[in-house]
């Protein structure tokens, strides 16, 4: 009697995917060169995001960086272990029996620990304002470049539509045909028109939702 085995999932699936990257010309992941170089525009993006952020981080004064590394400290798993170990220390002490002789200098209900606790948190809170505040201001430049990005590739976008077609009317060849889409598209959108829009828009299903 002849036995046969049924394939294991996992092996029909790596064969199948094998069959794919061999039909498709896809490489295995062992003969990719990691060390492939970037594409010169790529490359020219990077470095200028790089040199934004250096830009930015030039203008930073060194009381600015020690509160933002004190704050980063805040939200990493050390800093809640830490907190935990300190109040344990504390509150042990001071409700163990006295036959441990230990000295109880904060007894219940820890009024030093609250007023510490209190301080603490003012503390951090202050920093981490700090430290959001800066991020803001970074944040609005990025989104001013990004608007000013995005206004100039509409503008870009809306040349080139002009211009092709204006090709098509020159060229004798192509049937010449008014296209209402393509007049409308031609013309750069004006940003304040847009924003007055928008907050009409908002204003009326501010309105209809009281």
């Amino acid at each position: 009697m002849k036995l046969t085995t049924t394939p294991n999932h996992k092996d029909l699936t790596e064969s199948s995917w094998a069959e794919r990257c061999r039909i498709l010309a896809i490489p295995p992941a062992s003969e990719v060169d990691p060390k492939v170089p970037l594409p010169d525009q790529l490359s020219q993006n990077i470095s200028a995001i790089k040199a934004i952020h250096a830009r930015a981080e030039q203008d930073v004064s060194q009381h600015q960086r020690t509160v933002e590394c004190v704050t980063a400290f805040f939200g990493r798993p050390a800093f809640l272990y830490s907190i935990l170990l300190v109040i344990t220390l504390w509150i042990l002490p001071n409700v163990l029996p006295r036959r441990f002789n230990l000295p109880r200098f904060d007894p219940p209900p820890f009024d030093w620990l609250e007023r510490t606790v209190t301080l603490s948190s003012f503390l951090m809170t202050t920093g981490v304002l700090i430290t959001q505040n800066r991020e803001e201001k970074l944040a609005s430049r990025r989104a001013h470049l990004s608007l000013q990005l995005n206004l100039l590739a509409e503008q870009k976008t809306a040349k080139l539509i002009a211009l092709v077609e204006e090709l098509r009317r020159d060229l004798p060849s192509v049937k010449n045909r008014h296209d209402p889409e393509a007049e409308v598209m031609k013309q750069s959108a004006d940003p304040h028109t847009v924003m007055d829009a928008l907050e009409e828009e908002l204003l009326k299903e501010l309105a209809e939702l009281q």
